[in-house]
């Protein structure tokens, strides 16, 4: 069983489906052709998280006949995805959803109708430059994480040749505007917030420099501001989608399905012919569209106000799931697990992100009304994170935690002030805090070292708790001013907001020695 049998003579459909895989309902061929004359959606960024949620929800839309055309793919970074996990499959995938009770669900994904290199070099560019002149392209979305949205002067000073993704994306809007001033949507599928005016504000900073440097007519930057012709809308995303696991290829591989291998890039991209995800799903979209859109809604996207968007995305990253993943993750780590959902059989762990979420967040959560934030997060706690079949570790999770501890916890502190609520209140979000001291210094609770996830910031971080040792709980704590004053690391000055004492007392207790961490960990989760 192979994906490119689907396409050939000699596919045995009977087979697919006595084993439990469900085929695409549409004319593929068909599809293909008329995106190919009509393109209505172009992607950028063909990782996991594409595969697994937008495109297979488009594929949803495909099956139910209500709809013709499928999505081009773009990649602007890694061109070993396109070679790789996509032409020699004929652009077809499969999605592996696992789900909390033990089953599988096995989808064949054929809503990918091109994989195009998003560079000057391949000669995918002028296709790509077709597509943007085309009247009937609707949108162009993004999944190229936050770090893809990054731009600086060099790339600026290049003229239209960028090398930075959103260069890339103003330079085919470009080829729009001089197609006639067409309109079109570009929307961000990405997790980070309020990401319509991230991507809005680096095809800016393109398209101004190009008209200061003379390289366009200043109209092209009008035309990227004219919310009549282009938008920005804003989105959020939440599905959980790891890096191809060991027992999802076993299992394939029991069903005779033979495009089970793993592929890394020489970027250390981890892909697969297939996708390993969650089965739960979001996507909110904020509904502005200048020319029309693909009906996701079909496939179970949520169509809204900005504000509705802004609501929900804040529920999630403050209260119902990022912080939950951030706290379980620096704990987890400190005590040796490497599975999401090992973690929550631990009953200290489990109870410690259960009342952080009901008791601490979320009193300061806004309902935003498509998505009730008790119901949301006890699928996190009850559904999501346990999931045994779900390959997330921790250490994934615990990336980059210093980006997110403003926003996750920070922004919570923040409201409990302005709304003048009783900080008593807050026991376990100052625990999580006093954690991340602990675990800079990449040590376990049984005093064997790890390694603490990459993060821009951990070696100044590090070098600010150096002076600190485990096992001496009467030390010299001052060092700890210095870590939780900063504001670029938790949003607020700890200190000012009443908080920087209890969590130094906090700290002291997790340095005591070996199994400190579980001790403070179930005395202050036993307390609430």
């Amino acid at each position: 069983m192979k994906l490119k049998d689907i396409l050939s003579g000699n596919f045995n459909a009977a087979e697919w489906e006595r084993k439990g895989y469900e085929l695409p309902k549409f004319n593929i061929e068909q599809v293909r052709e008329k995106t190919r004359k009509e393109p209505t959606w172009v992607h950028f960024g063909g990782g996991n998280i594409f595969r697994a949620f937008p495109a297979a929800m488009l594929n949803d839309a495909l099956n139910k006949g209500q709809y013709d055309r499928g999505v081009i793919v773009a990649e602007t970074f890694d061109y070993e995805v396109i070679d790789k996990a996509y032409a020699p499959y004929d652009n077809l995938s499969l999605l592996v959803s696992l789900k909390g009770n033990g089953t599988v669900e096995k989808k064949v994904i054929a809503s990918v109708t091109e994989a195009l290199k998003a560079d000057y070099q391949f000669q995918d560019w002028q296709r790509l430059c077709d597509i943007f002149r085309n009247p009937s392209l609707q949108q162009i979305s993004f999944t190229i994480t936050e770090k893809g949205y990054g731009y600086n002067e060099q790339d600026l000073s290049r003229g239209l040749q960028p090398v930075f993704a959103l260069g890339k994306v103003t330079a085919l809007l470009y080829e729009r505007y001089q197609a006639g001033r067409l309109p079109l949507t570009v929307q961000s599928m990405d997790n980070c917030s309020h990401n319509g005016d991230r991507v809005k504000a680096g095809v800016l900073a393109y398209a101004e420099r190009w008209v200061n440097d003379g390289l366009v007519p200043a109209g092209f930057a009008d035309y990227v501001r004219n919310k009549a012709l282009v938008t920005f809308p804003w989105s959020m995303i939440d599905k959980i989608t790891p890096r191809p696991h060991q027992k999802v290829k076993e299992l394939l591989a029991a069903d005779g399905f033979e495009d089970n291998e793993y592929i890394e890039t020489e970027k250390h991209t981890f892909t697969a012919p297939f996708v390993n995800a969650e089965e739960t799903q979001y996507l909110v979209i904020e509904d502005d569209y200048t020319n029309g859109r693909p009906p996701l809604d079909l496939g179970g996207a949520l169509y809204t106000t900005r504000e509705t968007v802004d609501k929900v995305e804040t529920m999630k990253v403050t209260t119902c799931l990022n912080p939950l993943h951030t706290a379980m993750s620096i704990y987890g780590c400190m005590l040796g697990y490497t599975l999401i959902s090992a973690e929550m059989q631990d009953a200290d762990i489990r109870s410690f992100i259960q009342k952080i979420g009901y008791i601490e967040a979320m009193p300061v959560v806004t309902d935003p009304g498509v998505l009730n934030p008790y119901e949301f997060i006890g699928a996190v706690i009850n559904k999501r994170l346990p999931n045994p079949f779900m390959p997330d570790a921790p250490q994934r999770i615990a990336m980059d935690t210093s980006q997110k501890l403003p926003i996750r916890f920070g922004e919570t502190i923040k409201k409990y002030i302005a709304r003048g609520l009783d900080m008593s209140n807050l026991q376990l979000i100052p625990l999580v805090l006093a954690g991340y001291a602990r675990y800079l210094k990449g040590v376990q609770d049984d005093l064997t070292p790890f390694e603490p996830s990459p993060d821009p910031m951990l070696a100044e971080l590090q070098q600010i708790v150096a002076p600190l040792e485990v096992g001496k709980p009467e030390q010299d704590y001052s060092c700890l001013h210095q870590l939780f004053s900063r504001r670029d690391v938790f949003g607020l000055d700890l200190y000012a907001a009443g908080l920087g004492e209890q969590i130094e007392g906090m700290v002291r207790e997790l340095f005591a020695g070996k199994g400190a961490v579980r001790a403070t960990l179930h005395k202050y989760v036993s307390q609430r």
